[in-house]
């Protein structure tokens, strides 16, 4: 978060483009840990363009996710138009000081602030924050409660690791976990994200947090392409091991020019490379956009590269050497 409490995000590429030119289409977007190679979009019905959501669809997406994430029977599900849309609800249904201990994700701390409430890096508090695995460093939180009001558990990126997720805790009062579907499965403009949690702790003084979302808190593509995407175990399989292939080769790539890994999850990695300006500087040049962070002179992140994008971030890195 920076000093000003604006966003601080991956992306911008058409910042990026601006300052080191070239059409956006040109450039490739390294910067915000998106699976590179999306879930390809089922058929589309002509009426889940043209009508509103429905009642079945919605159901139908909620079976698929209680399925491939085994959800316990004790958590309800609300889905969102995207993990973002739920943090900046989250605030709402515990309105108290939270525990975020960074380096981390900035949105919490931004959807707490934003409603008025104290965010804080150690010491008890009502409510906790984990982002797990970590961003940016990967880091994975143990199965602790520390007598938190609520604990927040942002698994948006877990998928990638399903075998530390923390989802059976969805079923304890007090505990929330929080599913993205635009990283792993590719589709960050889909907009869909999924809070689980019992239907007490979703509840909080001024509501439920599906009545916190609005009706039709889903778009009609979002409803389909989520399902399908969802009903689809092989692909995940499949895909977890590419990607854990495809950072292996990233790793190989960067450390050869110097670079330390400090971690991160297989759709992104974080590197010690002493000086990120630098090295993000030289990637812009081959229209690469990277991932800097305010808090750190030496941090770089990198996701994956698309099929076609590997000989041109080979030929960028060439030139740190």
């Amino acid at each position: 978060m920076t000093a000003d409490n604006t966003p601080d995000h991956g992306g911008g590429i058409d910042a990026a483009a601006a300052r080191w030119g070239g059409p956006r289409g040109a450039w490739i977007d390294l910067s915000t840990g998106i699976n590179p190679d999306p879930y390809p979009l089922p058929p589309l019905p002509p009426d889940c363009w043209a009508a509103l959501p429905d009642a079945a669809a919605r159901d139908a997406l909620l079976t698929a996710a209680r399925r491939f994430w085994q959800v316990p029977d004790g958590a309800e599900i609300v889905p969102a138009a995207g993990a973002s849309a739920l943090i900046a609800r989250l605030p709402a249904l515990c309105p108290a000081p939270a525990l975020i201990e960074g380096p981390t994700y900035n949105e919490h701390a931004r959807a707490f602030r934003h409603a008025g409430l104290a965010v804080q890096t150690e010491g008890p508090a009502p409510v906790r924050v984990i982002v797990h695995p970590n961003n940016p460093d990967g880091r994975l939180w143990p199965h602790t409660t520390a007598g938190e009001r609520l604990t927040i558990i942002d698994e948006s990126f877990c998928d990638v690791t399903p075998e530390a997720s923390q989802i059976a805790r969805s079923a304890t009062d007090g505990v929330i976990v929080l599913k993205s579907f635009g990283k792993f499965w590719g589709l960050a403009g889909l907009r869909l994200g999924f809070a689980m949690g019992t239907r007490a702790t979703l509840t909080g003084p001024t509501g439920h947090l599906s009545d916190l979302l609005g009706p039709w808190s889903v778009s009609g593509p979002a409803l389909v392409t989520g399902t399908a995407a969802l009903s689809d175990p092989g692909w995940a399989d499949a895909t977890r091991s590419r990607l854990a292939r495809d950072a292996a080769r990233l790793d190989a790539l960067v450390t050869a020019q110097g670079a330390t890994l400090v971690g991160g999850t297989t759709l992104f990695r974080l590197y010690d490379v002493g000086d990120a300006a630098l090295w993000q500087d030289a990637l812009a040049r081959h229209r690469i956009w990277s991932r800097t962070f305010p808090y750190s002179t030496r941090w770089l992140r990198l996701g994956l590269p698309p099929a076609q994008g590997w000989d041109r971030l080979t030929t960028a890195l060439g030139t740190l050497a």
